[in-house]
C-alpha cells in the first residue's frame, strides 16, 4: 500500500488534490497515477480504481466471501487490500467460468445462504493463511471493534486443525485490542518476530497537565515507538502538535523512535536494529561500544 492509498482509504477512497498534496509529495502522487494505483475522476479529485465486487464473485462461484475480502466487508483493518475477491466454496466444487477473477478456497462447512464468513471465522481464516503481521492486523482490529472477545478467539484457535492452525494460534495469542492502527500492529509484529520483549501497547504518560499515549512503550527503559502515517500526521497542525508532544516526552526522560509505513513494511531489518540499539544504549544497560570508548578515555587521562 503506497502512502497515497494510505491517505485515500480513511476518506472512503477519494480525495481532492489539496488533501493529497497536504500529505504526500507531488512525485508520489504522479507515481501513483502512472502505476494505476489511483485515477483522476474529476478536476482536482482522485480516487482508487474500483475493485471487483466480492459479493458478485461469491454468487458467480456458488460460495461466500471469505478471508481478506470478508475482513474488509466486516470493517476490519488490513495491511493490504486484496488484489481480487477471496471466495470459499464447498470442497470438491470446481471453479466456474466467470468474468470476475477471484481467489478460491475450499472448505467442508460452507453455508449455502451466507454472503460472507462470520467475524470470528474470518479472523481465523486470515490468521492461518496470511503472513504473521497481516493476520495480526486483522485480529487486533476485530478485538478493537469488539467483534468478539479475546477468550473466544483463543478458544476457537485452539480448536483448529489442519494447515495453518499453529499460525492461527500464534496470532490469537498475540492479538491485542489496544492496537489503534494497522501500522501499529505491523510494528508490534516485528517486535514479536524479533524476540524483543518489554513493549506495551498504548502506554499512557501523565505528568501534571501533560498527558500522552504512546503506540508502543517500554516503561522500564523509557523508550517510545510510534507508528506514523500520513493520515494522522500529514498536516501543519499535526506537525506542530507532534513537535510539542515529542519535546514534552523527551524532557520527561522518554526517547521517541518514529517509524513510517515505508520503514515498517519495506525495511523491517533496519527498524529492528534501530530498536535494539536504542535498548542497548538505555541507562542501566550494558553498551559495549560506549564502554570501550569510556575505557579508552580513562587510559588517555591516566597517561596525561
Amino acid at each position: 500500500m503506497s502512502e497515497v492509498i494510505e491517505v485515500l482509504q480513511p476518506r472512503g477512497g477519494t480525495a481532492t488534490f489539496a488533501e493529497l498534496r497536504s500529505a504526500v509529495s507531488g512525485r508520489a502522487l504522479r507515481k501513483a497515477l502512472t502505476d494505476g494505483a489511483i485515477r483522476r475522476i474529476a478536476k482536482g479529485v482522485y480516487a482508487m480504481p474500483p475493485a471487483a465486487d466480492p459479493l458478485a464473485a461469491a454468487r458467480a462461484q456458488g460460495g461466500i466471501v471469505s478471508h481478506l475480502s470478508a475482513a474488509v466487508l466486516h470493517g476490519f483493518s488490513v495491511l493490504d487490500l486484496p488484489d481480487k475477491p477471496h471466495i470459499t466454496v464447498p470442497r470438491g466444487q470446481h471453479r466456474r467460468l466467470s468474468s470476475v477473477d477471484c481467489e478460491l478456497h475450499w472448505a467442508d462447512d460452507v453455508p449455502s445462504d451466507g454472503r460472507l464468513t462470520g467475524k470470528l471465522r474470518t479472523v481465523l481464516d486470515c490468521a492461518r493463511t496470511l503472513p504473521f503481521a497481516a493476520g495480526l492486523t486483522v485480529a487486533d482490529s476485530a478485538l478493537r471493534l469488539a467483534a468478539f472477545d479475546r477468550s473466544q478467539l483463543l478458544i476457537a484457535a485452539a480448536e483448529l486443525g489442519g494447515p495453518g492452525c499453529r499460525r492461527a494460534r500464534r496470532v490469537a495469542a498475540a492479538a491485542d485490542a489496544r492496537a489503534e492502527s494497522a501500522l501499529e500492529s505491523a510494528l508490534r509484529a516485528l517486535l514479536i518476530e524479533a524476540g524483543i520483549d518489554g513493549f506495551e501497547a498504548q502506554v499512557v504518560v501523565r505528568d501534571g497537565g501533560f498527558s500522552a499515549r504512546i503506540d508502543l512503550g517500554h516503561p522500564e527503559l523509557l523508550i517510545a515507538l510510534e507508528a506514523d502515517s500520513f493520515a494522522h500526521h500529514g498536516t501543519r497542525r499535526a506537525l506542530t502538535r507532534d513537535c510539542r508532544r515529542h519535546v514534552n516526552l523527551t524532557i520527561r526522560g522518554w526517547r521517541l523512535l518514529r517509524f513510517s509505513w515505508e520503514d515498517v513494511m519495506f525495511d523491517p531489518g533496519w527498524v529492528v536494529d534501530a530498536i535494539r540499539q536504542a535498548m542497548a544504549g538505555s541507562p542501566g544497560h550494558h553498551n559495549p561500544r560506549e564502554t570501550a570508548v569510556a575505557s579508552r578515555g580513562r587510559r588517555v587521562l591516566r597517561q596525561l
